[in-house]
């Protein structure tokens, strides 16, 4: 009889070890989700900053809009990433105005060039996006 009763004694304090196990993995699972909350807050965001060039060239307005795609008045769009030869093909040589300008970049030569279609006033930085890649837009400026 005295073996059962020690027995129902361990009991209670098993249940609530039990209990206070559940209670530490449930704070650590919660304080995980947090932290993983906390850390990707703008995830969308990423993906433009990381393709936008390193430093802007000199050649670049002060008041300039930096945007990802510009989408123009006859459905024609231009997109970061694309190669020059794309943008040739979409815009055309007849768009260019000004000159361009050609600076040293984050990982080779960077060129600028400036547009004008349909009172458009926009410019696009050309620059590889790995060693020896080719020239690809890199930003879009609006002016």
């Amino acid at each position: 009889m005295d073996a059962t009763r020690s027995r129902f004694r361990l009991t209670p304090a098993l249940e609530w070890l039990v209990a206070a196990a559940f209670l530490a993995a449930t704070l650590a699972v919660v304080s995980l989700i947090v932290r993983e909350l906390r850390t990707n807050s703008a995830p969308a965001a990423a993906p433009v900053m990381a393709a936008m060039p390193a430093s802007l060239p000199a050649a670049v307005p002060a008041r300039a809009i930096s945007v990802p795609v510009l989408l123009l008045v006859d459905g024609r769009e231009v997109k970061v990433g694309q190669t020059v030869g794309q943008v040739a093909a979409v815009l055309g040589r007849a768009a260019e105005t000004g000159t361009q300008v050609v600076d040293r970049g984050a990982v080779g030569e960077r060129l600028t060039r400036f547009y004008e279609i349909e009172g458009t006033r926009f410019l696009l930085i050309f620059e590889p996006f790995e060693r020896s890649g080719e020239l690809r837009v890199a930003a879009i400026y609006l002016q």
